[in-house]
């Protein structure tokens, strides 16, 4: 049976809460992006050049829990992302897994926030990465993640509408 899968950004309103307050407490500080090229959470591509962006704390999988219902517990953190500091149009969805040509991290999650392991993918196997891990019954959603730091760059889950993150609260 194929299962569609949706990459899950950054959602506006979230990304409207962590400019005024981010999952660390911090208000963001937005800078004119010198030479573009960060990874924007918020619409799934790189920054250009001259744009305003800011570097904020975000905790996914907090927010996920949050709108789960459920906890996190040790498996709580958050980290740095890029997102834009005004106005951003949202993903496009011109590029099925975003920020590929670059080794990543798929990591699987449960239903109930528990890392159940991760795969390191090549730089085009993120479509494959992504279909293997759902090949477990138990899992519930995966993080693609950079893996020089370990920086989240998206979600992806099943295609069913909203992820419970859209509505969680750190």
């Amino acid at each position: 049976m194929d299962i569609d899968y949706e990459v899950r950004a950054v959602p506006a309103e979230v990304r409207a809460e962590l400019l005024v307050a981010d999952d660390s407490g911090r208000a963001a500080v937005p800078f004119a992006d010198p030479e573009g090229g960060a990874p924007l959470r918020c619409c799934l591509r790189r920054s250009e050049a001259g744009e305003s962006l800011a570097l904020v704390s975000y905790a996914p999988l907090r927010r996920w829990a949050a709108g789960a219902g459920t906890d996190p517990g040790a498996y709580d953190e958050q980290g740095p992302v890029f997102v834009h500091a005004g106005e951003c149009p949202g993903p496009d969805g011109d590029e099925p897994y975003p920020f590929g040509g670059a080794r990543r991290v798929v990591r699987r999650y449960s239903p109930e926030g528990r890392i159940l392991g991760g795969t390191l993918v090549g730089a085009d196997g993120i479509e494959d990465g992504v279909r293997d891990a759902f090949d477990d019954p138990e899992v519930a959603f995966v993080h693609v993640r950079a893996v020089e730091y370990g920086c989240f760059l998206y979600e992806v889950g099943p295609a069913q509408g909203p992820s419970p993150s859209e509505a969680g609260r750190p």
